[in-house]
């Protein structure tokens, strides 16, 4: 028969939760710390290429959407 074996754990559940939070918060810090963060420059541009290339395809979106309407009103003679 296997030998169980009783696993003990240092303080409360509070404790453990608390220090399993700090470590989570120690780990990701150490990982930003990692990233290559874009110049003021660089995100200004990156915004504005975003945010044209959104409107474009909203735009491009929207033709679509009339394009579609009026042919399935040709085709449902309504």
């Amino acid at each position: 028969m296997p030998d169980k074996r009783v696993v003990r754990f240092q303080g409360n559940i509070f404790k453990r939760a608390g220090e399993g939070l700090r470590k989570a918060i120690r780990e990701t810090v150490g990982e930003l710390r990692k990233v290559s963060w874009p110049s003021r420059r660089e995100a200004s541009y990156l915004t504005v290429v975003v945010l044209v290339v959104v409107f474009t395809m909203g735009l491009f979106l929207w033709g679509l959407d009339l394009v579609f309407t009026k042919v399935f009103a040709l085709v449902l003679g309504a």
